[in-house]
């Protein structure tokens, strides 16, 4: 089990969720993150799913304790991202429907 200490700045009546790191205490939660990713790995290639996935949790919330700015940012942006998606699988769904009755057009010509 990986331990990382987390050291809180401010006063107790600070309601900020923001933890503060040093840069020698950012370097440890990142080799903490990049440990449990590989162990993650390791052990869901061993076939140990729980522990694997447990493991891999772990790591990714040390990575967004460490990366916070990054994932405020993704999150941000999670929305446009969304309707893009939306939006090509529509006009997929559309490609989908015209090949169909194509293929509908098709095969009633061979029936003739």
């Amino acid at each position: 089990m990986v331990v990382v200490p987390l050291a809180a700045t401010g006063t107790a009546s600070d309601n900020s969720t923001t933890v503060k790191y040093t840069p020698d205490n950012r370097y440890w939660v990142r080799v903490a993150a990049a440990g449990a990713l590989a162990t993650s790995g390791i052990l869901l290639m061993a076939g140990k799913r729980r522990a694997g996935l447990a493991t891999a949790a772990a790591g990714t919330t040390l990575v967004i304790l460490d990366q916070q700015e990054t994932v405020r940012s993704l999150w941000h942006r999670l929305p446009s991202h969304l309707e893009e998606v939306h939006k090509l699988l529509g006009r997929l769904q559309g490609a989908i429907e015209e090949l169909s009755v194509q293929g509908e057009k098709f095969r009633n010509t061979l029936k003739r």
